[in-house]
């Protein structure tokens, strides 16, 4: 595609107002000063949520001809979605990175560009993109959805099957364009950041609230704010004087205007806007540190909850779309499917994980050597084979184990045993 040219072009030296466009281009953000995310509960939402996506491994799986499941390594874009998107980005970094689109603007747009093991995936500005349905088949002789990108002022069309778009769960009545979390909350958000900067204004002030000066002189604008800012001074702690003490002349008399956050309930209003942030995002509250209605044992089993509560939905849209436009039909029936690992999210301790891997191993479920390559052991000679607990046996064969006859005895599914007499 020959937009990319421009951008992916190798160089012998480094062009700082080409990698500029390139980050422009890429939709990595160089304002960090946006205010909505300066909000600690909105940021935390955004940060968990994107490394969550980031530290699942996506691997392409293929079903076998005999109902299994293998991964498919073979394949030209196991490692791209695996390990390495675009020559820029880590795997770890790339979702993360669209996870984050996907929250804080709605919609994350993914340009697929290339084929094969040279499919490259880049991640573009969700602010700097149009969704147009063409229903009056005006881009094409059929009706489609396309993605217009405004770059440096020009306007470049892609096709539905070029994009990857991942939207939030609601989206707008058209089911095209998801709606951001932060547009739906924009008032609780709003009060959040204001009770913040409320507090560091209090920090600013040393905690000492407004007060009234009352002087029976007369003194002009001008001598008034110097005389003003002197007592500030002194109340901030910026002159040197005994500690609690402001100096206030002859004929003055301060009465503070206390304002106490205790009976305007301050924290607790904080708490339940920050709660509302949370819940809008799905996310438990143990995972912003609140744990004034939880446990340790109940932790567990909320961080479970928010798997099944909150990421499932997302994962699954992921592995839809990433199947839908990255494999063929012909694939799709072959048994190929992108699928992401959740099973790094529940990892138990170290007891816990050999206890389930010995019961896997005792019921047939896994070899010796499938379950030591859960905690990373080299694989043993023998070690491929199933094995189990030998009071286990098949329906067939229940009664044989109390026979006293040898060949009743023997677990031969086959027929008789050879050199018998077949009886």
């Amino acid at each position: 595609m020959g937009i990319f040219k421009k951008f992916f072009s190798p160089k012998n030296q480094y062009d700082m107002v080409e990698w500029t466009n390139l980050a422009d281009f890429l939709g990595l953000d160089k304002n960090l000063d946006d205010d909505v995310r300066s909000e600690a509960t909105y940021f935390a939402c955004l940060k968990i949520l994107s490394e969550s996506l980031g530290k699942l491994p996506l691997k392409l799986l293929r079903k076998t001809k005999k109902h299994g499941v293998m991964e498919a390594k073979e394949h030209p874009l196991y490692n791209v979605v695996r390990y390495r998107p675009n020559r820029f980005m880590t795997a770890t970094n790339f979702w993360s990175t669209t996870e984050y689109s996907r929250d804080h603007y709605g919609n994350a747009y993914d340009l697929i560009s290339g084929y094969g093991s040279k499919t490259e995936l880049i991640p573009l500005d969700s602010s700097k993109m149009q969704i147009w349905y063409d229903d009056a088949k005006i881009l094409s002789k059929v009706p489609n959805v396309f993605y217009l990108y405004n770059y440096n002022g020009k306007l470049y069309k892609f096709s539905n099957e070029e994009i990857l778009h991942f939207k939030t769960s609601i989206t707008d009545k058209d089911g095209l364009e998801g709606l951001a979390v932060k547009d739906i909350l924009r008032t609780t958000i709003d009060g959040n950041r204001k009770a913040q900067n409320m507090q560091n204004a209090l920090y600013d002030n040393g905690f000492t609230a407004k007060a009234v000066v009352q002087y029976t002189g007369n003194l002009d604008d001008k001598n008034v704010q110097a005389f003003l800012k002197n007592i500030e001074n002194y109340a901030k702690g910026k002159v040197k004087t005994t500690k609690g003490l402001i100096p206030i002349p002859v004929g003055s008399q301060l009465t503070p205007l206390n304002t106490s956050l205790g009976d305007n309930e301050f924290l607790e209003l904080k708490k339940y806007s920050a709660l509302q942030i949370a819940s809008a995002f799905g996310i438990k509250p143990v995972q912003i540190n609140d744990y004034s209605k939880s446990s340790y044992s109940s932790s567990e089993s909320q961080n479970l909850a928010f798997l099944v509560d909150t990421l499932l939905f997302i994962l699954k849209q992921y592995e839809e779309e990433l199947n839908y436009k990255l494999l063929s039909e012909k694939e799709i029936r072959a048994g190929y499917y992108f699928k992401f690992n959740t099973g790094v999210l529940l990892r138990a301790d170290l007891k816990s994980q050999v206890e389930s891997l010995t019961q896997g191993i005792s019921n047939f479920l896994y070899t010796p050597n499938e379950a030591r390559a859960f905690l990373d052991l080299e694989a043993q000679p023998g070690g491929d084979v199933l094995i189990g607990n030998g009071s286990t046996i098949a329906i067939n064969q229940i009664g044989s184990q109390y026979s006293v006859d040898p060949v009743a005895n023997s677990i031969n599914t086959n027929g008789p045993i050879e050199g018998g007499d077949g009886e």
